[in-house]
């Protein structure tokens, strides 16, 4: 699996505020989303979430998101070295994503900017 880009997941109470911060640190402008009750903003290397504490402890214990060529490729080679998939994989308004704990018990979101059924 050839592993295409990190982001650097931070849970914040203040989206907009955040938001903010990020975009005057790295030159980047926050691309904003939202996936069930949380609220998320892109935001150069960095992904900033903000949401009801429910969900949000359950996001907070992803230690970071990867970016794949193809989640289901990427699926059946973490499930060859013992990893469980615990969530997914799933559509989202920007392609597909799931979660997976490693042997080692760290969990990574994979994500692709495929969408359901296409290739390439």
């Amino acid at each position: 699996m050839e592993i295409l880009g990190t982001a650097l997941r931070v849970c914040v109470d203040d989206l907009d505020a955040a938001a903010g911060v990020y975009e005057r640190l790295t030159g980047a402008e926050a691309m904003r989303f939202a996936q069930g009750p949380v609220s998320a903003a892109a935001v150069g290397p960095f992904l900033l979430m903000s949401g009801p504490p429910g969900p949000m402890e359950v996001l907070s214990k992803v230690a970071a998101t990867l970016a794949v060529r193809d989640v289901e490729e990427a699926a059946a080679d973490l499930r060859a070295v013992g990893a469980e998939i615990i969530a997914g994989p799933q559509s989202t308004p920007i392609g597909r994503n799931m979660v997976a704990r490693h042997p080692d018990g760290s969990v990574f979101e994979y994500v692709d900017r495929r969408q359901a059924g296409t290739e390439g």
